[in-house]
């Protein structure tokens, strides 16, 4: 591939995915697609397909677009309106595709504000930081050793080279062939990952999966290292809307979708889909059904399993039992608070944490979010968010929810004199767990049926790239795979290099693997 004069960010070895050629949009009767499911992965199929043309209908379940990033209106004891979510999401500087589609209707993506560092503190006492790290591998590699108190020269000398070598040299899928047999705990303790550090592979890579690092793929904690650290010159802050969700981005999209003649249909959940002839496929939802030339399934892991579950006749025998067998991780808490007094002044908004029990990470939302920024101006007071991640399934969740805040206490031990105005707690179970083995077994976009694909953060898409910026990459894919069967020319994509930057460390690593 050519290197283009432009590019989307920062890294100059970004790579650029070339759509395939064709017509700008339709010629003729548009086809109509359906798009099940209104999260990243549904709006970036949605988007790519309406914009050339196509009649898209997009059904959602909930009432709110945004899946796993929806917001939605509560009132709170003080009787003022607030907007909840499932929680705070990080929107890295390397997450090319999502970007652009935000970019539909903010190209400046004004909506976004970046926050000043990614601090990671241990019960221990020590804290890491990224601020003022290079960006750009290997010197990212070297500047983070030499600043943090976790990792050492002396822990990087002591470090098993050869089983360390795969870190230096990340392809898809041959990351998975060679890794995925083994857990990120396994492939830490055989590299000689040092204790005093895991919570910076854990919190950072492993736990961004709501999963017990005990049973997730080591090819994932692997890519992970690739896309934010050794692979990137992105570097690893990243941005947060400045407003809630649904005002910040999803609103605004759901307007550019039926601008663009597409029907979005919220609170509506598709119970079937099945052939109907040779071309078409109808869908079944909320007692209604409708035909279309094609299906976009961009739901959750639960939600596939469920519409396959409902369609006998949905693409084939052996697809439907792959995604019957799909895990999701385990549950995850979030809990956010209003509180009467505010947080110290010198308080990161975003704090991970690690050896304090349950809670993994503290957001101050005040610091950036407009809508709690003016409720603490307001009030005097602050909003604070909690995450506990892989909570154990059989745990009391009222014990959880208790456990956090008092962790919360002793992170930043100020909160424990403020007196909770309102709480919310959001427990949900619904994420991909990418556990050990479980590659081969994932979707990709392609179904064998060429009127279904398959859009989401569990699919198979061949290129690196990991959460949000995988749903939104793997959107695009399945508008593109109907695309092209229309003739028409495809959403062009972007990726962190496809392979490790250093041509020595690749021979290395092609060394260590004979």
């Amino acid at each position: 591939m050519s290197a283009p004069a432009r590019y989307p960010g920062r890294d100059r070895l970004a790579r650029r995915v070339a759509g395939h050629a064709g017509r700008p949009r339709i010629l003729g009767p548009a086809p109509r697609v359906a798009v099940v499911g209104g999260g990243i992965a549904g709006l970036a199929a949605a988007t790519a397909l309406a914009e050339r043309g196509v009649r898209v209908t997009l059904y959602e379940r909930d009432q709110q677009l945004g899946g796993r990033l929806a917001g939605w209106q509560t009132v709170l004891a003080d009787g003022s309106t607030a907007t909840m979510s499932r929680g705070f999401h990080a929107f890295f500087r390397q997450y090319y595709n999502l970007r652009a589609l935000l970019r539909r209707t903010d190209p400046g993506l004004h909506a976004l504000t970046g926050l000043p560092d990614y601090p990671l503190r241990h019960r221990a006492g020590h804290q890491d930081g990224f601020a003022r790290v290079p960006r750009t591998p290997p010197l990212s590699a070297i500047g983070f050793v030499a600043r943090s108190p976790s990792f050492g020269w002396g822990d990087l000398a002591r470090m098993n080279p050869r089983a360390a070598l795969p870190l230096l040299d990340v392809s898809v899928p041959g990351v998975y062939e060679a890794l995925d047999e083994v857990s990120a705990t396994d492939f830490l303790a055989a590299i000689r990952f040092p204790q005093a550090a895991h919570h910076l592979a854990f919190e950072v890579f492993s736990r961004s999966f709501f999963a017990d690092p005990a049973t997730l793929s080591a090819a994932e904690l692997v890519l992970m290292f690739h896309i934010y650290f050794l692979g990137s010159s992105e570097g690893l802050l990243f941005d947060v809307p400045r407003e809630p969700f649904p005002q910040a981005l999803w609103d605004p999209l759901s307007r550019h979708l039926r601008a663009l003649g597409a029907r979005v249909r919220t609170g509506t959940a598709v119970r079937e889909v099945r052939p109907a002839g040779e071309d078409l496929m109808a869908v079944e939802a909320e007692g209604d059904r409708e035909e279309f030339e094609a299906v976009v399934l961009a739901l959750d892991t639960a939600g596939l399993r469920d519409v396959a579950a409902a369609s006998p006749q949905l693409v084939g025998r052996a697809w439907r039992a792959q995604v019957a067998a799909l895990r999701t991780a385990p549950p995850f808490l979030v809990s956010r608070l209003w509180l009467d007094g505010p947080v110290a002044a010198e308080r990161q908004g975003f704090l991970g944490t690690s050896g304090f029990g349950d809670l993994d990470n503290v957001s101050v939302l005040d610091r950036w979010e407009g809508e709690a920024h003016r409720w603490a101006l307001r009030t005097g007071g602050s909003v604070v968010e909690l995450h506990a991640y892989a909570v154990d399934p059989s745990a009391r969740r009222e014990e959880v929810q208790a456990r956090v805040v008092r962790q919360l206490h002793e992170v930043y031990p100020e909160t424990a004199h403020a007196a909770v105005v309102d709480a919310r707690h959001e427990w949900r179970a619904d994420c991909p767990l990418f556990a050990v083995g479980s590659y081969c077994g994932r979707p990709s976009v392609s179904t064998g049926d060429h009127r279904v694909v398959v859009a989401g953060d569990m699919v198979r898409t061949g290129l690196p790239v990991a959460l949000m910026e995988r749903a939104a990459t793997s959107g695009f894919m399945a508008a593109n795979v109907l695309l092209e069967r229309w003739g028409v020319r495809g959403e062009t994509l972007w990726t962190v290099p496809l392979r490790g930057r250093s041509a020595a460390a690749r021979t290395l690593a092609g060394l260590g693997r004979r």
